[in-house]
C-alpha cells in the first residue's frame, strides 16, 4: 500500500493531501501551520500511516525548511523537488487551477508517478543547504562592504579630494587599510585644525 504525501508550502503554513495509487484520496487537503506543535502532530499522523509513505514538497526559498526540518527528524521519507518539475508535470491538461489544495493534489500524483525514482532528503542535503546559505550571506556581505567602501570615498572626497589616492600602501593582512585608518582618525577637518599644522605634519 503506497501513500503519497504531496505538500504545498508557503510562508507560515503548508497544505497537504494524502493519495494512493488509482486517485484514492486518504486525507482530503488540509492545511497546517509552521509552529512546532502542528509540525510534531503531522509528522505523528504521517508515521501512522499504513503502509509505504513518501512525502515531496517544493524546494521553495526556504519557507519549506520548517516542514522539511520536522518531518525528515521524525524519520519519514521526505524528497525535495525542483518546482518546474512540478509546474511541467501533467500539462497536458486543458484545466489550470492554481490553488494551494490543487498543487498539493498535484505534487501527490506526481509522488505516485515518480515513486520508484524519488530520491530521500539526506544529511549531505543539509549541509548543501547549509553552505549555500553561508555562501549567499557572504555575498551579501561583501556587496554591503563594496558599497560601504564606495560611500566612504564618496563622503570623503568632500572633506579631503582625492585623500584615498594619497595611500599607496597596500591592504594589511586583516583588510584594513591605512587611508581609512586615516579617515578614522581625521573624519574631518576641524580634527586637523585643532592640533595644528605642525603636529597634523
Amino acid at each position: 500500500m503506497y501513500n503519497a504525501v504531496g505538500i504545498d508550502v508557503s510562508k507560515g503554513k503548508s497544505t497537504i493531501v494524502v493519495l494512493q495509487p488509482g486517485g484514492t484520496v486518504i486525507r482530503k487537503p488540509f492545511d497546517v501551520s509552521h509552529t512546532s506543535q502542528n509540525l510534531n502532530e503531522l509528522a505523528h499522523y504521517l508515521g501512522s500511516l499504513e503502509g509505504s509513505t513518501k512525502i515531496v514538497m517544493e524546494c521553495t526559498g526556504r519557507y519549506h525548511e520548517p516542514m522539511l526540518k520536522a518531518l525528515f527528524e521524525a524519520g519519514l521519507f521526505v524528497s525535495v523537488v525542483n518546482p518546474h518539475l512540478i509546474k511541467n508535470f501533467g500539462n497536458n491538461s486543458l484545466r489550470k487551477v492554481k490553488s494551494d489544495p490543487a498543487d498539493a493534489r498535484k505534487i501527490a500524483r506526481y509522488t505516485l508517478d515518480n515513486w520508484a525514482e524519488l530520491r530521500q532528503y539526506s544529511g549531505m542535503d543539509n549541509t548543501r543547504t547549509q553552505l549555500k546559505t553561508l555562501n549567499s550571506q557572504f555575498g551579501f556581505f561583501m556587496k554591503q562592504k563594496v558599497a560601504a567602501k564606495a560611500n566612504l570615498i564618496a563622503l570623503l572626497d568632500n572633506t579631503y579630494p582625492g585623500v584615498n589616492k594619497l595611500f599607496d600602501s597596500p591592504t594589511r593582512e586583516d583588510g584594513s587599510e591605512k587611508w581609512v585608518d586615516y579617515a578614522y582618525s581625521f573624519w574631518h577637518v576641524d580634527c586637523v585644525r585643532k592640533i595644528g599644522l605642525k603636529t597634523f605634519t
